[in-house]
């Protein structure tokens, strides 16, 4: 099951991706400065990520999947139980987050990173 250890290797692993905590207590991996996966370090470990928009009503529908707090109106929803996915499709799950948040960046950042 993955852990909040194989996410930030799998996350750092991603080409210009950066990590900080934020709030407190919260991971935080970024590309071009925007959020594209955090994980809660309070309590048990949840996990926040981007999704396609044909998706994000599907996984709400889940009991341990809801909509992000402050970002789920951009497509984020946060996983409350780490064993919803293996750990094939949490790294799937995580580098679409990814893609997605670099599809929306300025085209002049992209460039750059």
């Amino acid at each position: 099951m993955m852990d909040i250890e194989g996410i930030r290797e799998f996350c750092m692993s991603l080409p210009s991706a950066t990590e900080d905590v934020k709030w407190g207590n919260d991971l935080c991996f970024s590309i071009g400065g925007k959020l594209f996966c955090v994980c809660d370090l309070a309590g048990d470990l949840t996990v926040t990520i981007k999704v396609g928009e044909d998706e994000f009503n599907e996984l709400c529908e889940s009991e341990t999947i809801n909509p992000a707090k402050y970002t789920g109106r951009y497509g984020h929803v946060t996983i409350n139980e780490m064993s919803r996915f293996s750990d094939s499709e949490w790294k799937t799950r995580i580098r679409k987050s990814y893609d997605l948040t670099i599809a929306k960046l300025p085209k002049k950042l992209r460039e750059n990173l």
